[in-house]
């Protein structure tokens, strides 16, 4: 069942061949894309289950997941004991996701790759960023998921419409999820046989609830699940006993290999991994801190590897624990959920004391969504007041519906210490939080230091359709950029690392500097 990973290299002949000696080669990596229907239809369930079976049987698979997403990466991370990297083509350019992709299966025996929404769900009418779209980019064969609640044979006319709808997408294999019992699974599977030449691949019965609790419109990230192991357990027992493996593992086998354009590239450093990312590599002189802890885990593994890549030290701190700002030249605070530990945060006030006195000091921070409510005010939960960091005169209050959710375009409008002015940067938001207090404005307009510099030209932003508050060396969002897709995040926080390690060793107090 294992295949090998290699690489064939083909010497190009042309006129600078001495000059310019360019290669061809070929990356191959077994590899299926778990899709669904709809949003709902059991792709996590049933990736985490494939994910687990397999690395049970002793291969090292590779999670990636299509789209955004934080807390399915997160899942997917723990089945495969191995970082789960985000594919998305709105964020990502298509070539940076091929790069990406072949860089991180580099040595490893396949991937799975999870979906999101329906297979050709996107957000214009041509699916240019549909999971679709991204199974040709990486050219991956495709295993459907089908929710079988209350159907039969109409599962047959959405397989052929999905087959026909777009020619080049390969789809190769169905699930039947949520099969109510074998009599109605034996239906679906003969009708499915009869009109369609894609192999049915598995029934599974519906499982029982509580093995995820939800939160929001999404799962409770698997750090904060007391059952965690246990479901993923039973899941990767699921898979084994109602899935073609095998077949599924032969599909993924017969992708073609990936054409690499360039002989420059090489694998990844394997430096210190952990499910969350690179927390460490060898000595470098740029040391950023990463606030990274059960209230702040929302962070793509690939951001902390492009700041490794330009030769920085990530250093980890927990803000429920530590007293104090270590010795760092810059600070990273993802997002993440705060209001559930609003208590925990409020209560270690040394670390917020020491965290605002640094930034007073010139200390670069750069923080997303949860990091931008923990530099806020306050949090207001339930009547009740939680004081955070204070470095903006914000308090937030949670809402029970979604006060934004869906991608971003930002342009950068003012000059601040991270972004160019004129770029245009993509990005996502989610979060149930909003701003409350009515005199944000007029506390806003007694500070000259403290401004917006992002106008979004498409999704809601802190306040107004602006974004990005910024105050000396600090700048928070509710956008979440992808390093892969927004290179200028990446030069931005090395840049302001390196000048505020300078001017610190020179004795210079730093003062805010603008790009």
């Amino acid at each position: 069942m294992r295949l090998p990973y290699f690489i064939r290299q083909e010497k190009v002949s042309s006129d600078s061949e001495l000059k310019n000696m360019q290669y061809h080669h070929e990356h191959s990596c077994p590899r299926v894309v778990i899709a669904g229907l709809k949003g709902g239809s059991g792709k996590t369930i049933i990736s985490l289950g494939i994910i687990r079976s397999l690395r049970v049987r002793g291969l090292k698979v590779v999670p990636f997941k299509k789209g955004p997403d934080y807390i399915d990466a997160g899942w997917l991370a723990y089945a495969a004991e191995h970082p789960c990297y985000n594919l998305d083509p709105f964020l990502i350019e298509r070539e940076n996701i091929l790069k990406s992709f072949i860089e991180h299966t580099f040595g490893f025996d396949g991937a799975v790759i999870e979906g999101n929404r329906g297979l050709y769900d996107g957000i214009d009418v041509d699916g240019a960023h549909s999971t679709a779209e991204l199974s040709k980019i990486i050219k991956s064969p495709v295993v459907l998921v089908l929710d079988c609640t209350k159907t039969t044979r109409t599962l047959a006319a959405m397989v052929l419409g999905c087959k026909s709808f777009d020619t080049e997408v390969a789809i190769k294999g169905l699930i039947l999820n949520q099969v109510a019992n074998s009599r109605h699974g034996s239906l679906i599977r003969r009708t499915l046989e009869h009109y369609s030449d894609i192999p049915v691949l598995g029934e599974v019965p519906r499982i029982r609830e509580g093995l995820f609790q939800e939160r929001h419109m999404g799962l409770v990230p698997y750090q904060e699940h007391s059952g965690a192991k246990d479901a993923i357990d039973t899941f990767g027992e699921m898979a084994g006993n109602y899935l073609d493996l095998d077949g599924i593992w032969k599909i993924a086998e017969e992708a073609v290999p990936l054409e690499v354009s360039s002989a420059s590239e090489n694998p990844p450093s394997r430096g210190k991994e952990g499910v969350g990312g690179r927390l460490q590599t060898a000595h470098s002189e740029i040391r950023i801190g990463i606030i990274k802890d059960s209230a702040f885990q929302f962070y793509y593994p690939e951001n902390f590897d492009e700041l490794v890549r330009r030769g920085a030290t990530l250093i980890e701190i927990n803000a429920l624990k530590d007293r104090e700002i270590s010795e760092i030249d810059a600070l990273y605070i993802g997002g993440g959920f705060p209001e559930t530990h609003a208590l925990a945060l409020s209560e270690n006030n040394t670390l917020r004391t020491s965290l605002r006195n640094a930034i007073e000091n010139g200390l670069p921070v750069y923080a997303e969504c949860g990091g931008l409510m923990y530099l806020g005010e306050a949090l207001l939960l339930e009547g009740r007041t939680y004081p955070m960091s204070g470095v903006f005169p914000i308090i937030f209050g949670l809402e029970k519906v979604p006060q934004a959710h869906g991608y971003t375009v930002v342009e950068v409008e003012r000059p601040n210490p991270y972004f160019p002015v004129g770029c245009t940067l993509r990005g996502h938001e989610f979060h149930y939080s909003k701003v409350v207090n009515t005199d944000m404005a007029e506390k806003l307009s007694g500070h000259d230091e403290t401004y917006f510099a992002f106008r979004m030209k498409r999704g809601q932003g802190l306040i107004d359709r602006m974004d990005a508050i910024c105050y000396k060396n600090v700048l928070a969002t509710y956008t979440h950029l992808h390093a892969l897709g927004a290179g200028e995040w990446t030069d931005g926080l090395i840049m302001k690392a390196i000048s505020y390690r300078e001017r610190r060793q020179s004795g210079i107090k730093e003062s805010c500097s603008v790009r």
